[in-house]
């Protein structure tokens, strides 16, 4: 029996993972702008209830993290408001709502990695952004997994392993902040969870299978050790080498105030679902010779 998913956004990491992923009995139905606007209530529900899906994954969001500053309202009708329209349409057609959220909703000033009952306080737009579309879900469907993610990469989109690769190719050094701490999470791993989590919530109803959940690669890293990582790789690969210089967060200001930490503890989805992600670095290697070998960070 083909598992249908119907997926918001078009062109994201996430869902270019999930397409390529996507075994021969699952069929991901992808749902963007101009047809689908998380911002337009009745798009979404004419679009979630035209994909007659079994499961919905809402992978679409507003992740221009410092323009958010600029323009709050903007992200908060897409990653709040959106998201809303988003758990609506799910509970009318009665589908699972898997939901993609961030470790943003954290103001990154604990000791040690979050878990998922750990109080909430978003730092700037984005985060609280994506936390009104979180608390929008849980009141309206309670068939969901919110799945919190962070520093996500693949060789799909824009991101920060295919920009340093792209740097190191006319640059002898980089300077990478080296003291803000996170789990390097690779899109594929994501979508490989993703598939996962979507087969468990259409087949069983269990209520300790929904509620939110970390999502992330095994292990921590600051920005420069996996900037390293990447530049360790290419080097193995016959590229010139490419020194990493390290710089604090207030070396490199930006508009939005960064978590200094961004770790998130996974425990509670390993115990209920037996998912656990590969260590980062695995995942960091086997993106970086793809895109080397394709060409594609460029």
């Amino acid at each position: 029996m083909t598992l249908r998913l119907a997926v918001t956004g078009l062109k994201g990491q996430v869902v270019s993972a999930l397409i390529e992923r996507s075994p021969k009995d699952v069929e991901v139905i992808a749902l963007g702008r101009p047809q689908l606007d998380l911002e337009l209530r009745g798009a979404v529900l004419a679009g979630l209830r035209h994909a007659r899906c079994d499961a919905i994954i809402n992978a679409a969001a507003y992740t221009a993290v410092d323009k958010a500053e600029s323009e709050p309202d903007v992200a908060m009708r897409i990653n709040g408001e959106g998201a809303g329209h988003v758990a609506e349409a799910a509970a009318e057609l009665g589908a699972p709502l898997l939901h993609l959220s961030t470790d943003y909703v954290f103001d990154g000033l604990l000791d040690r990695p979050y878990r998922e009952d750990d109080p909430t306080g978003p730092a700037g737009a984005y985060g609280r952004s994506k936390l009104a579309g979180e608390e929008k879900i849980a009141a309206t469907h309670g068939n969901h997994a919110i799945l919190r993610t962070a520093w996500v990469y693949s060789p799909f989109g824009s991101n920060f392993v295919k920009t340093m690769l792209r740097l190191g190719e006319t640059r002898d050094e980089v300077r990478v902040v080296a003291d803000q701490i996170g789990n390097p999470t690779s899109a594929i791993d994501i979508a490989d969870a993703l598939l996962l989590i979507a087969r468990r919530l259409v087949s069983d109803a269990s209520p300790s299978l929904r509620g939110v959940f970390h999502l992330t690669g095994c292990g921590d890293a600051s920005w420069a050790d996996v900037a390293e990582a990447a530049f360790e790789t290419s080097l193995a690969s016959g590229y010139k080498p490419v020194r990493v210089t390290r710089i604090t967060t207030a070396d490199y200001p930006t508009p939005a105030r960064r978590p200094a930490n961004s770790r998130l503890d996974n425990k509670k989805l390993t115990a209920r679902y037996g998912v656990t992600l590969p260590p980062w670095r695995q995942s960091l290697d086997s993106c970086v010779n793809r895109l080397l070998q394709t060409r594609e960070y460029r």
